[in-house]
């Protein structure tokens, strides 16, 4: 509809406009090819490929020899994980991550101590950070791999990412990232950062849904594993035929992030402010989650008091789209576990909207869209409050 607005930006970008110019052409008939084949349009699609993966490395402060293009960050935490735990070379036998992590990061750590590693699962603050001291005192001689992510996809936090990486290196631990969130949004450099292994999203950074990629540097003591075995593609590590039009278009976005990554943050960290200003206007009992840590400069976790968060999203439907849940938590009802790690009730993390604005939204529209959300949780609290009065 026309006057549908869409915050969800941290459950998915829209495909930015210059990026679907950048990889229709690669779905045209006349340049299909498989850039594995050696004729002319195979070496055509591959010489965009490699440009794209340039593109991509650029945006990270990587070599492009160190991107590994996927179909996503969830494949890409899969291999980063199983693939360290599965190499040889490893040192130990345990895992370190946190209760904030994705649950593609969670979930494969679960599977990974299922068939006999050790994980353990640090608590995080209540501001949604790790706390540096209790990790670095948690890894031991027998730590192979520590996961933390960058930035949260629900509350937004932003980890001690240098400081951690440089725990790990002092002990010869390989340290990996789930990035899919802040790659783009936030500067990330891997060479000044100290990160081993690192996953980003298309989808996240204004390309397609479909592709993503691994970071393994070449000084990582450790190299991963690969998951699928086949044509040896993609160094070894991820057999299977690229897609050229998804390559190119994670390449298009990285090119663009990296040019308007400073402008962007800029102009959402406006949207948010004047977003929560007209908010509050209408709704006055609305607070952030993790207010005073470093955040996304495009994200809000809002607790809105004695307000169901189900309720209030069907309530704005179909004009604004926000969501309760991370979108991959697929049939989910009960609320995130990210908002239990940084110790939510059941009633404030029941109460609890994310919000994520992005570069194709407008000043007009994050004011309409705060106006309409406030005034629906205005009569939703004043109902529940009239019921348990009747009642």
């Amino acid at each position: 509809m026309a006057d549908s607005i869409f915050l969800d930006n941290h459950s998915t970008t829209p495909t930015d406009p210059r990026v679907r110019e950048a990889m229709l052409p690669f779905l045209d008939a006349a340049e299909v090819g498989n850039p594995h084949s050696e004729h002319v349009a195979g070496r055509r699609a591959a010489e965009a490929v490699e440009a794209a993966r340039a593109e991509a490395a650029a945006l990270i402060g990587a070599r492009a020899e160190e991107i590994i293009f996927t179909s996503g960050a969830t494949e890409a935490n899969n291999l980063a994980l199983q693939g360290v735990m599965r190499s040889k070379d490893r040192r130990g036998n345990h895992i370190l991550t946190c209760t904030s992590e994705h649950k593609c990061v969670l979930e494969t750590a679960a599977y990974l101590s299922r068939s006999g590693c050790r994980v353990d699962v640090l608590p995080i603050e209540p501001s949604g950070l790790v706390d540096v001291a209790k990790l670095a005192d948690a890894i031991t001689d027998d730590t192979a791999l520590v996961s933390i992510m960058a930035a949260n996809n629900e509350i937004g936090v932003i980890q001690p990412i240098l400081e951690i990486a440089a725990f790990c290196h002092a002990k010869g631990v390989v340290f990996h990232t789930d990035a899919a969130q802040a790659v783009g949004k936030i500067p990330i450099d891997v060479r000044g950062l100290g990160i081993d292994l690192m996953s980003l999203s298309g989808h996240k950074l204004y390309a397609p849904i479909g592709v993503g990629a691994l970071f393994i540097s070449e000084d990582t003591p450790v190299l991963p594993e690969p998951l699928m075995w086949g044509g040896g593609q993609e160094r070894g590590f991820r057999s299977g035929t690229l897609a050229p039009h998804l390559c190119v278009a994670l390449g298009a976005a990285s090119a663009i992030a990296r040019n308007e990554c400073q402008s962007d943050a800029e102009h959402t960290k406006a949207l948010r402010s004047r977003f929560l200003a007209v908010l509050r206007q209408e709704f006055p009992h609305v607070r952030v989650n993790c207010e005073e840590s470093p955040r996304l400069p495009g994200n809000l976790s809002l607790v809105f008091d004695e307000v169901e968060a189900d309720r209030l999203v069907g309530a704005v439907q179909p004009f604004v789209a926000v969501s309760t849940n991370a979108a991959c938590t697929a049939g989910v009802l009960q609320p995130s576990h990210v908002l239990y790690a940084i110790g939510l009730s059941n009633q404030a993390a029941a109460s609890t909207l994310r919000i994520g604005f992005g570069r194709l939204n407008t000043m007009a529209e994050v004011e309409r869209a705060a106006a309409r959300l406030g005034a629906a949780a205005r009569q939703i609290r004043e109902q529940e409050l009239s019921d348990i009065v009747a009642a």
